[in-house]
């Protein structure tokens, strides 16, 4: 491996490193590295929907000047006005000499960067660690090849397999570590969404409360037969509230479609990339049973109700794959990609 090929991979893993901070749904997940001289002279992630994109947080970051310099970038500079400029344009007008990317961006509004880049004389290259870059950034993809959001499938659980004691009520199962990564979670998804049960049981108000999170995540609730107030936590006005019924009265509420894909194709419609399933446990059954999923988070609490509603998963057709096992604080978080 030559000392150019090193350097490219060091500096792409750190773009990408990058990528995975910030909250930025419903936008892509995206790190950029600037470098001159084989040293990082900037750097930047898109932070939240409204903030400058990563190629341009990195270009106001700099320490040096940027021309000549090589720029890393985890997802293909976009080529169109939206809230903010053409990132390829503000990376031409800077005169870099290079751009590294990860991944092509599949979305047709925004792409086309590269081929900008390439016709104003910036030499581009294309698919250094594409696939640690689409995993980062799965949630906007996944929106983009199957028209429907990610879907993140979440549950607390004792250590006896229990989610809920025998009221049916499940708060604060878990630790304050695993709490806050909870609302981290909802925060990257964008979206949380439960069911009737869980509102009437557990009376959550689903918000994101940590740190960095400027645009709320939108809560979702199902509530097909309308047995819920509106007076609920959940539909206070710290942040929106989509309200699906099966026969709307007001302007509150929404029509929920008739097939679990038509649901999820109107959300994608609507702007929703990702959604993290909370529950209960019918609603996630619901959910593995129309086969939809992506990956499932169980948090496991170090103790025991030994009676009450016990978490069984659906009967559907799915293989969980293990990904990861995190420990946070007394508790511990396993991961799984659901194939199905």
């Amino acid at each position: 491996m030559s000392r150019r090929q090193a350097d490219d991979l060091r500096f792409m893993a750190r773009a990408i490193e990058l990528a995975a901070q910030g909250f930025p749904a419903p936008n892509p997940h995206v790190g950029c590295v600037i470098v001159k001289r084989g040293q990082i002279i900037a750097e930047g992630f898109h932070e939240h929907a409204g903030a400058p994109h990563a190629e341009v947080h990195a270009l106001r970051n700099a320490t040096d000047s940027v021309e000549g310099a090589t720029v890393y970038v985890t997802l293909e500079p976009c080529n169109h006005t939206g809230r903010t400029g053409p990132c390829s344009l503000a990376l031409i007008e800077a005169r870099v000499k290079r751009v590294v990317i990860a991944v092509a961006d599949p979305n047709p509004l925004a792409a086309g960067g590269a081929s900008a880049l390439h016709q104003a004389g910036v030499e581009v290259s294309l698919g250094l660690l594409a696939k640690e870059a689409t995993f980062v950034n799965r949630q906007f993809l996944t929106s983009v090849a199957k028209g429907r959001p990610y879907i993140t499938l979440k549950a607390a659980l004792t250590r006896d397999g229990f989610i809920a004691r025998p009221d049916g009520t499940s708060k604060w199962i878990t630790g304050e570590a695993a709490r806050e990564d909870s609302h981290r979670l909802r925060a990257e998804r964008g979206a949380v969404l439960v069911g009737r049960g869980t509102v009437q049981a557990d009376n959550p108000q689903l918000t994101a409360r940590i740190p960095g999170v400027e645009n709320p995540p939108i809560r979702i609730v199902l509530d097909p037969a309308a047995k819920l107030t509106g007076t609920e936590k959940v539909f206070d006005r710290s942040a929106p509230t989509w309200w699906y019924v099966s026969e709307p009265t007001h302007s509150t509420q929404k029509l929920l479609p008739a097939s679990m894909e038509g649901f999820l194709r109107e959300l994608d419609r609507e702007g929703i990339r990702g959604v993290l399933v909370e529950g209960g446990s019918a609603t996630i059954t619901a959910f593995l049973n129309a086969g939809f999923g992506d990956e499932l988070v169980l948090y496991e609490a170090p103790v025991r109700f030994q009676e009450g509603l016990p978490w069984q998963l659906s009967h559907a057709a799915f293989r969980m794959n293990h990904r990861e096992t995190a420990i946070l604080g007394p508790d511990r978080r396993f991961t799984y990609d659901l194939v199905f």
